[in-house]
């Protein structure tokens, strides 16, 4: 093999392990799921890291919101069989209500 090949496939070997070593070492980020049923968020508490999102599904008839007082969460009324998003962005807890059912808690610890 000549100088040219060796350092030719040095160079494509290179590259092929930095695509390959960037998308296993990527985070992967998830999405969880809280339901609004029966007044209540199931599950109440959520573990999340940064980037990860959680969606709040309603499968009550009426309309609920995901509110915190500290102002980390602030959804829109969330109509039923409507979703809401939320992506984690720094590390803390955060307690939650809904605005018209001030009994309907949750929160959620961000690593």
């Amino acid at each position: 093999m000549t100088a040219r090949a060796r350092r030719t496939s040095a160079v494509v070997l290179l590259a092929g392990c930095l695509v390959s070593c960037g998308e296993s070492s990527r985070p992967q980020h998830v999405t969880q799921t809280v339901t609004m049923d029966a007044v209540a968020f199931q599950p109440a508490h959520v573990n999340v890291k940064i980037g990860d999102t959680i969606e709040w599904v309603n499968n009550d008839p009426f309309p609920h919101t995901v509110t915190s007082p500290a102002g980390d969460l602030s959804s829109p009324d969330v109509m039923p069989e409507q979703r809401w998003r939320w992506t984690a962005t720094k590390r803390g807890d955060i307690a939650y209500t809904c605005r018209y059912h001030p009994t309907m808690a949750g929160s959620i610890h961000v690593e």
